[in-house]
Formats: C-alpha cells, structure tokens, sequence
C-alpha cells in the first residue's frame, strides 16, 4: 500500500551547485557527502515499479518554431530525456496529423526513433494517441466518407500503429478527450459524431487485438477533480466493463495554471477510478503562470509552482495503481505553453539552458521519500 502521508519537499532550500553527470543512460549516484550517495535524477529517486516520464519534443507546433527538430537535433536535450526518466511519450509523432499526412502513407520516422530511444534507455513508452477530435490530418476531416469507409480507416489505422509496436508500448491513450466541461460527447470529434458512440468500445477493443499487452487508457485535461466531465467518465467506463470493453486505465493530464487553485480533491477523484479496477496516471502535467514584464518568474512564483508539481505528484503516490507519472516537457526551451496561452509561460521543472528549478527538485524528493517507505 502506498502512504497517503507523503511529507512535502523543501524545495525551496535545496542547493542548486550539485552537477548533473550526463550519459545515454540513467546517471550514476552523485555523492552528497562522504559514505552517502544521493540519487540525483528523478528516475533515479523514484519508487521501484513506478514511471516518471516526459513529453519528447517535436512534431506539433515545433515545425513552426525557429529551431530544429529538438528530439533528433539536440544532443543536451536528448542526454537529460534518457538521464531523468524511465518513460518518454511522443508529444506529437504518434498523433494523426503527424503520422497520417496523407491517406494512403504513414509516416513512422519519428515514432520509431523515439522507440529506440527508449529500448536503448531502458524506458517504457506510453502511445498517445489513437482517437482525437483535434491535429487530424485535412484528407479525414474533410474527406467525403461512407459511416463504413469512415469506421474502416479508424480500425486500419489502430491495427497498423498499436500492431507496429506490440509489446512496446506500455500504455496507450486510446480515447483522448472525448467529453466536454458540461459531461457531453464531443460532436467535433469526427469519429463519434459520424459513427456514434459504440465506435468508442470498438477503438479498445481494436487496440487490445492488435496488442494485448498494451495497458489502453482513456485521457483527458479538466478531470483532476470530481466534476462534470470525470462523472462522465466513471459512468462510461462502468458501462464498458459491463460490456467487458478491455479498458484497463484512466489518466489526468493536469495541465495546471498558477491562476487558479489547485485541485485538491485530485487524490481522491483518482481513488475513484482506482476503485473500479483501474490503474491512473498523471500524462501531461505542466504548471504555467503568468510572467512579469522580463519574462522571468520570482521566487514566490517559483514556490507556488513547486508546490502544484509536488501535490500532484503526492496525490499520484498515494493511490495504489497510480504508478505512472509524466510531465509534458522537463526544459521551457520546447514548452508548448507559451505557444498557446500568451503571456503565460515557465512551465516546466527545467529553464531553456537546463537548469533545475525548486519544481524539479519538488518532485526528485517527494519521490526519494516515497522510495524510502
């Protein structure tokens, strides 16, 4: 059983001169003081069994920014991705505007990469994401299908991705933001308004024949707390292991933002979904704020910040099948927040040159504590 008494870190007093040995892999222990080894990255604090992953940048928004692709072309990026996590998640390359530019090809390049990556890291990696109302490719929006034709392509699409990667992928979002703030099935999204909502148990079903191994996930944003939208959730998926649907998660994604308060009934929402049989997980977390006139946050925004990182982090560990937790990026230098929301931005646990903020060290002793338990 995991404590639900989690102490939270001291983030703020913690030396920031330690130095980050780099290597392809997991980093070795750096020595604190003599006869005491202190586990420096976060996978290496983090609890037997559990996941602490990261975003690998690129694809999206970043082909329209004035850098290369971060994944293949940044050495330092690629080091601190192997050295800080034990899962890695495709920000973009795995998603259909990415990987389907055109009906009839697949463009498998990135994915692949980052496969390998992984394999070579001794990384699991999480599949995200296989049925989406948004970053579809213009050939399947505004193409003129049949129900048939439309329902087709979806399972084609499932087998050929989930089945190029059998045994893999550890976990894959199969549905991905499929309701609304008011609990509604989205009607943007072409694969429930064209083929009704059974097609959402075909998609499980599809997925565990291509790989039954695959751990398959429902994920969305706004769902920390018990609302709307997670109510909706917990009756559809009720429904569907009624229907013996091979659902076998539910993740928060916890894109958080310092303008409003936390979601403090995050543990307890999870501790619902844990309790029909399920495993959760935290897949997108990032905490952005809006950021004085320089551009740089101050200490006390710093502080609150940490705080959100390590209480949701904290909520995680204390829910027995929460074992995977992923931040959506570690560096602001590829952070997709200032893209989207002006003005607000430092999302990350890391600066554009790398260096740890109190949320990376936030998160690092929250998980040395839990490991110690």
């Amino acid at each position: 059983m995991k404590s639900t008494h989690l102490v939270t870190a001291a983030v703020a007093a913690v030396a920031l001169s330690v130095p980050l040995t780099l290597v392809a892999s997991a980093a070795p222990d750096v020595a604190d003081r003599p006869g005491h080894a202190k586990k420096d990255t976060l996978r290496q604090a983090a609890p037997k069994g559990f996941y602490i992953g990261s975003a690998a940048a690129g694809g999206g928004h970043h082909e329209e920014q004035p850098y290369p692709d971060p994944f293949t072309s940044d050495q330092e990026y690629r080091k601190r991705l192997a050295a800080e996590f034990n899962s890695v998640s495709p920000e973009n390359q795995m998603k259909w505007e990415y990987l389907r530019p055109e009906r009839g090809t697949y463009n498998f390049g990135m994915a692949d990469k980052i496969v390998k990556f992984a394999r070579q890291n001794h990384q699991v990696v999480r599949g995200h994401t296989l049925l989406w109302h948004s970053q579809n490719p213009a050939w399947l929006e505004q193409g003129a299908f049949s129900k048939e034709e439309l329902r087709e392509i979806l399972r084609e699409h499932i087998f050929t991705v989930v089945g190029r990667y059998r045994g893999q992928i550890q976990q894959w979002d199969v549905a991905n933001e499929i309701f609304n703030e008011a609990g509604q099935l989205r009607t943007e999204n072409i694969w429930i308004r064209e083929l009704g909502p059974g097609i959402i148990a075909d998609a499980f079903r599809w997925a565990h024949q291509a790989d039954p191994k695959a751990k398959l996930f429902f994920n969305d944003y706004g769902v920390e707390s018990v609302n709307a939208k997670s109510n909706a959730y917990i009756a559809l998926i009720k429904d569907l292991r009624a229907q013996r649907v091979p659902v076998h998660g539910f993740s928060a994604q916890a894109h958080l933002s310092t303008r409003y308060g936390f979601p403090g009934d995050l543990q307890a929402n999870l501790q619902r979904f844990d309790d029909l049989g399920l495993e959760t997980a935290i897949t997108e977390l990032d905490v952005r704020m809006d950021l004085p006139a320089d551009g740089k946050p101050t200490e006390a925004q710093l502080a609150q910040q940490a705080d959100y990182y390590q209480r949701t982090l904290a909520a995680c560990l204390a829910v027995d099948d929460c074992n995977s937790f992923t931040i959506w990026g570690f560096t602001d230098k590829y952070s997709w927040v200032p893209v989207f929301f002006q003005g607000e931005g430092s999302a990350t646990v890391m600066t554009e040159d790398f260096s740890r903020k109190p949320s990376y060290y936030a998160l690092r002793d929250t998980l040395a504590k839990a490991g110690r338990r």
